[in-house]
């Protein structure tokens, strides 16, 4: 299960996923989000979808690494299924006791469903496609406004990247751990719930430790070469958008604005 925990992880490539400005990126993301949210029709979703295979497409991110994303979400994306299934009102289909289904309730929960996927999929080419580094620079410069108002933008951004950057790592340390237990007699899988959690008190107990340390290491590493925040710095390569990044920025404008106009429409 932690193996199927793909957040925050990169895959290098040389495809125009990976060649849009991160910022580019960013500003696709915001705008997918709000198309699905918008979305409220067979019709729209489908645009939704089909928007989302043709980032991954191009991404070439194989379907895998996609699917493998979801597992460790299934039982939220059943559970939020479920619940709009049975509890939704409208037309009954079948009726037993205070559990019911209806046609709204079926087409609630295979919206919701839908969307829930989408929207985890298609955050997570962001970061399948965006490495650590330029994603900081994205978000710096995205946010480089703030400055004027004294928010320390560059150390935020450097701790959104740095923490997305060290999940796959803090991951992988800890099933070694739990491999390691399991070794001398652990037992995580039976037991009632609360067994189950006091079972995992020896595996966070050196995952913290190896947490802090990583950390400390970090920081000396950052201070040996003479880090001292964003103030005065300057970029190896700077960001420059490119004839992509307009073309990647009007076409994802206009499947939101197409998405928005249809559901005013009712379509």
């Amino acid at each position: 299960m932690l193996k199927d925990i793909t957040l925050g992880q990169y895959f290098p490539g040389d495809t125009v996923a990976h060649w849009l400005d991160p910022r580019t990126k960013l500003l696709l993301v915001v705008l997918y989000i709000v198309g699905l949210f918008c979305a409220d029709s067979v019709l729209t979703y489908a645009i939704m979808a089909a928007a989302f295979v043709l980032c991954a497409r191009v991404s070439k991110v194989g379907a895998k690494a996609l699917v493998r994303g979801l597992k460790p979400v299934l039982v939220i994306i059943l559970f939020t299924g479920v619940l709009n299934l049975f509890f939704t009102p409208g037309d009954y289909l079948w009726q037993f006791g205070f559990l019911h289904i209806s046609r709204q309730g079926l087409f609630m929960a295979a919206r919701m469903v839908l969307r829930i996927m989408l929207l985890i999929m298609g955050t997570f080419l962001l970061t399948y496609t965006t490495s650590p580094i330029r994603l900081t620079d994205g978000l710096e410069r995205l946010l480089g406004g703030l400055k004027r108002l004294h928010v320390p933008v560059h150390e935020l951004a450097m701790m959104m990247s740095i923490a997305l950057r060290f999940i796959p790592t803090l991951i992988e340390e800890t099933d070694k751990i739990m491999s390691a237990q399991k070794a001398r007699g652990a037992d995580f899988e039976s037991g009632n719930i609360f067994q189950k959690a006091k079972a995992l008190v020896p595996v966070l107990v050196p995952l913290f430790i190896s947490a802090f340390r990583r950390a400390d290491e970090l920081a000396v590493a950052m201070e040996c070469r003479c880090y001292h925040g964003g103030e005065g710095r300057t970029k190896l390569n700077p960001l420059r958008y490119a004839a992509r990044d307009y073309w990647a920025l009007a076409g994802g404008a206009a499947v939101t604005a197409g998405v928005i106009v249809l559901g005013r429409m009712g379509l």
